[in-house]
């Protein structure tokens, strides 16, 4: 049994399956987590098949728990279903519009992290990939999502086959607020960045990567501008065949 304060992010699987009706339960029971309007704006795509699991893989950089987790879960803000819905019961769905996204891109981000919780307790190991954002065009041709229907998260899903360290965490005055947005001084940052950046494997990041700062490896190597440029046009290009941009 796991819970928030234990969880970590696993990467290598058993080859012991994931139930069926284990994982119908947890995706059954995740769907109480809070949706706008009662509308639930999120659907859920399963793959099991090694063969889908191999076509998937590409568009997460092929990262290889893709094809080794039992599951890989693709969850998708979906305003196709309720627009299905609006034409049948005689109204006329407005949604073809960014903040149709943002609010379908939210129940959705809403309902992934419910489900997270819910496998940590049952013992379920489970890796978020940022992936899914980068290259969408890819997993909408492969899952044949239609229409204002746009994948926002990816899951792989098995029972652990390692124990991996915890990542760090920024403490809590880093990042809540009383009242009012506090802006950062140069001596807060040090302060809440200093286990950060005193950690072994941190520091050796910057060695490996002749970088000065930790800083320096988010901006010059993992996120940097000219990726982040590329994969924003790719992202606002996909919205609009997806019918969410005019």
């Amino acid at each position: 049994m796991k819970n928030l304060l234990t969880r970590r992010s696993i990467r290598k699987y058993s080859e012991r399956p994931v139930d069926e009706q284990l994982l119908g339960r947890l995706l059954t029971e995740a769907a109480r987590t809070q949706t706008m309007g009662n509308l639930q704006l999120y659907s859920v795509v399963v793959t099991r098949s090694q063969e889908m699991k191999q076509r998937l893989a590409p568009a997460h950089f092929s990262q290889p728990m893709i094809t080794e987790a039992p599951v890989v879960l693709t969850i998708c803000a979906d305003f196709n279903r309720t627009s299905q819905w609006a034409r049948c019961r005689k109204a006329e769905p407005g949604y073809d519009n960014m903040l149709s996204f943002l609010n379908a891109a939210i129940d959705a981000l809403l309902y992934t992290q419910t489900l997270c919780c819910l496998m940590d307790e049952e013992g379920l190991g489970y890796c978020y990939l940022g992936t899914t954002v980068y290259q969408p065009q890819l997993i909408i041709d492969i899952l044949q999502l239609p229409r204002l229907v746009m994948p926002v998260a990816t899951i792989t899903v098995g029972w652990p086959a390692e124990e991996p360290p915890q990542s760090d965490r920024l403490p809590r005055e880093s990042f809540v607020h009383d009242e009012t947005y506090k802006d950062y001084t140069p001596a807060d940052i040090d302060r809440y960045y200093a286990y950060k950046e005193s950690l072994e494997e941190n520091r050796h990041f910057c060695d490996i990567n002749h970088k000065e700062t930790l800083a320096q490896i988010f901006t010059d190597i993992r996120y940097t501008k000219k990726d982040n440029e590329a994969m924003s046009k790719t992202l606002l290009d996909t919205l609009r065949r997806q019918g969410f941009l005019g």
